[in-house]
């Protein structure tokens, strides 16, 4: 067993520091572009690797943090991706009873975090259970308004997603890995740094109504004309 989970903790080191250096590469090419597709699902791969790999390993160290940052971490790169299919959510009230499914379990698992957090007086994983909530809470209550979502919603989940579980990643990487720095501060500066980034980006499409470009790969098939 102990061979198992040695192998366990070098794919999660390769494919963390994977995602670590993946992700500003596909923030800083054209947005929609091939490149920017490619290194986006090499992100959105090596964080379900990460993710997976540190739900296993937290059993081995016994770390409640770690299993609920990688279950957040998983969650929201899931929701990140999905949201490229559900670019017809602006017109087309139709909604997967997979979808529903996945934003309900979430919500009672991220609620169920909080309440473990309450109880032990665990900030850090009561501040990514709220996150993780008023996510799927807000998943939900988007789902119900489908047919109506405005032209960028999808795009701007896609990014608050990716961003979420980048932000959890390095959290974790954070408090697991730099012991120089107090706990509670390990934790927070990825927060601090990655949420205005994320507002940023929310003001930007919100400005421009940006719209990625169509294609194949990580955005699915073409999607259809979005109706004015």
């Amino acid at each position: 067993m102990e061979t198992f989970f040695a192998l366990n903790r070098y794919l999660h080191i390769a494919a963390g520091f994977t995602g670590f250096f993946v992700a500003p590469v596909a923030l800083a090419v054209r947005k929609g572009g091939r490149a920017h597709r490619r290194w986006g699902l090499v992100f959105f791969w090596a964080m379900v690797v990460a993710g997976s790999t540190a739900m296993v390993g937290s059993q081995h160290i016994h770390s409640t943090f770690l299993l609920l940052t990688a279950v957040f971490s998983l969650y929201m790169a899931g929701f990140g991706y999905r949201s490229l299919f559900l670019k017809q959510l602006a017109w087309d009230a139709r909604v997967a009873v997979f979808d529903w499914a996945v934003a309900g379990v979430g919500l009672i698992v991220f609620a169920g975090t909080v309440a473990y957090a309450v109880f032990t007086r665990n900030i850090p994983v009561g501040v990514f259970g709220f996150l993780g909530a008023a996510t799927a809470f807000r998943q939900l209550r988007g789902y119900a308004n489908a047919g109506h979502w405005t032209k960028t919603q999808w795009l701007l989940n896609h990014i608050s997603g990716f961003l979420a579980s980048y932000i959890a990643a390095v959290s974790a990487f954070s408090v697991t890995s730099l012991h120089f720095i107090p706990r509670t501060v390990g934790f927070l500066w990825p927060t601090v740094l990655g949420v205005p980034l994320i507002i940023w980006w929310h003001r930007r499409v919100r400005g421009q109504r940006a719209s990625l470009a169509p294609g194949s790969g990580l955005s699915g098939s073409p999607a259809p004309a979005l109706r004015k």
